[in-house]
C-alpha cells in the first residue's frame, strides 16, 4: 500500500493545477506556432501570450504592456536590480538599499554589484523580520539608485509595509522594486497602491510550471534589455517565448487571485491551528510576525533539535517540509533570515518551515502536529544539545 504523503512545502514549489495544465496542453500539440511567425499558428501563439499578459496584469492592477515574462523570480529580481544599477551608474548614483532578509536572488545580486564598486545598505529587521519605512528614509541618500525590499519573506512569512516604503521612494524619486514571489495569491497586490516601479512574481509558487515568471515594469520606468537578440517582448528580452509556460502563468495568476479573501480565511484557520499545536512542544518558538504573516506560513525553532534531522524524521512519516529556503538546502550555515532577526545559531539551525497551500486539508493539520511532536521527542532522546540544556547548562535566551 502506497504511503500517504502530506505536502507542507508549498513555499518551495506547488503542484501544477488542473486548470493550468488544461490551458497549457493545446500549446504543445495544436497551438504550437512561433509567436513571431506571421502565419495562423504563429498569430494564435502571439494571441495566447497577450492573453496571459492581460491575466497577469489584471492580477497586479497593471496594464499588459507593463508585463515582461521571464524564466522565474530569480531572473526577474536580477533584471530589475542590475538594470536599475546600470542606469544609476550613468548618473553617478551607485548606492542601493535592501534588507538583510531578502531572498538570495536579491542578496547575491547586490553582493555582485558591490564587487563592481556599488555600495549597498542592508537594513536589519526587528525580531519579527520587519523593516520600516523610517529605516528606508534614513538610509536614502542623494546617490541612491534603487530600493529593493521583498513583499513577504519566504522563510518566516513576515509581510513588509511595502505600500509605505513604496510611497516614500516615489516621493524621494528613487526606483522601488519588490520581490512579491511569495506574496502572489496570499495578499492583494496592486502595483499602484504599492507604488512599485518593478515587481517580481514566479509561476511555480502558484500552481504553474517551473521555469516561468514575470517582471512588472511601471510605464515610464527605464529598463535595460535582459537578453539581446530579436525583437521579442518589446526588444527587452530576446528569444522565442516559452508560450506554454507563459499561458500556464497567466492562468495561474487568474486562478490564484480570483478569491483571495476566501483563500486567506481558509489557510489562516489551518495555519493558526497548526501554530497553536506546535507551540505546545516544550522550548519551541514561532519565527516571524505573529499576525502580519502569510496565511500559509508556519516557521518554528525547536531547541535541542537540528532542522535537517527533523526533516529526515518527518520524511519517514510522509510529511514534506523544509528547514528554510529551498534554494539554501544542504547549507551547513544557519538561516541568514533567522540570524538577522537575532536568533542564536542553535535555534536558527533548529528551524522548521511548514507552508500550507490549496491542496492541504484541515484533517492533515492534526497529522502534522502529531508527527512533529513525535519526531522532536525521538530526536531529543539522543540529542547532546537537549541533554545539556536539561542538565542546566543551556539557556532560554530568545525563546
Amino acid at each position: 500500500m502506497e504511503k500517504r504523503i502530506i505536502y507542507a512545502d508549498n513555499a518551495a514549489t506547488t503542484r501544477v493545477s488542473e486548470s493550468v495544465l488544461n490551458a497549457m496542453l493545446p500549446v504543445f500539440t495544436e497551438q504550437y506556432g512561433n509567436p513571431s511567425s506571421v502565419h495562423t499558428l504563429g498569430r494564435e501563439a502571439a494571441r495566447l501570450i497577450m492573453r496571459a499578459a492581460e491575466q497577469t496584469a489584471d492580477a497586479l492592477g497593471a496594464s499588459p504592456g507593463e508585463i515582461y515574462f521571464t524564466s522565474g523570480g530569480t531572473e526577474s529580481d536580477n533584471w530589475a536590480i542590475r538594470s536599475a544599477a546600470a542606469l544609476g551608474e550613468r548618473q553617478d548614483k551607485k548606492h542601493i538599499i535592501t534588507s538583510m532578509t531578502e531572498h538570495h536572488a536579491v542578496l547575491r545580486c547586490c553582493e555582485g554589484l558591490e564587487r563592481q564598486g556599488f555600495e549597498v545598505t542592508y537594513l536589519r529587521p526587528d525580531e519579527f523580520g520587519r523593516v520600516t519605512a523610517e529605516q528606508v528614509s534614513g538610509a536614502i541618500r542623494g546617490d541612491t539608485c534603487l530600493v529593493s525590499v521583498m513583499t513577504a519573506n519566504n522563510e518566516v512569512g513576515t509581510i513588509q509595509p511595502i505600500a509605505e516604503i513604496g510611497r516614500l521612494c516615489r516621493e524621494r524619486g528613487v526606483i522601488f522594486h519588490t520581490d512579491a514571489v511569495q506574496a502572489a495569491g496570499n495578499i492583494p497586490l496592486d502595483v499602484k497602491e504599492l507604488c512599485a516601479d518593478m515587481l517580481s512574481v514566479s509561476g511555480h509558487k502558484i500552481h504553474s510550471p517551473k521555469g516561468v515568471g514575470a517582471l512588472y515594469i511601471r510605464k515610464g520606468t527605464e529598463i535595460l534589455p535582459m537578453i539581446l537578440g530579436g525583437s521579442q517582448q518589446r526588444g527587452k528580452r530576446a528569444g522565442t517565448e516559452n508560450t506554454a509556460g507563459i499561458v500556464g502563468l497567466g492562468q495561474a495568476m487568474e486562478d490564484i487571485t480570483r478569491d483571495i479573501p476566501g483563500r486567506v480565511q481558509r489557510l489562516t484557520a489551518m495555519r493558526d491551528r497548526l501554530i497553536k499545536g506546535l507551540l505546545t512542544i516544550p522550548e519551541t518558538r514561532l519565527n516571524g510576525h505573529p499576525t502580519e504573516r502569510l496565511c500559509g506560513n508556519v516557521s518554528i525553532s525547536v531547541r535541542g533539535v537540528e532542522g535537517e534531522s527533523l526533516l529526515l524524521m518527518l520524511e519517514t512519516m510522509g510529511i514534506c517540509a523544509s528547514s528554510g529556503a529551498a534554494c539554501a538546502s544542504g547549507s551547513l550555515e544557519p538561516s541568514h533570515v533567522l540570524t538577522a532577526m537575532g536568533l542564536p545559531g542553535e535555534l536558527a539551525r533548529g528551524s522548521l518551515r511548514l507552508s500550507l497551500g490549496d491542496d492541504n486539508s484541515p484533517g492533515e493539520i492534526d497529522c502534522i502536529i502529531a508527527g512533529v511532536t513525535e519526531a522532536v521527542s525521538r530526536i531529543r532522546e539522543h540529542s547532546p544539545l537537549w541533554a545539556s540544556y536539561c542538565s542546566g547548562n543551556g539557556s532560554t535566551e530568545n525563546m
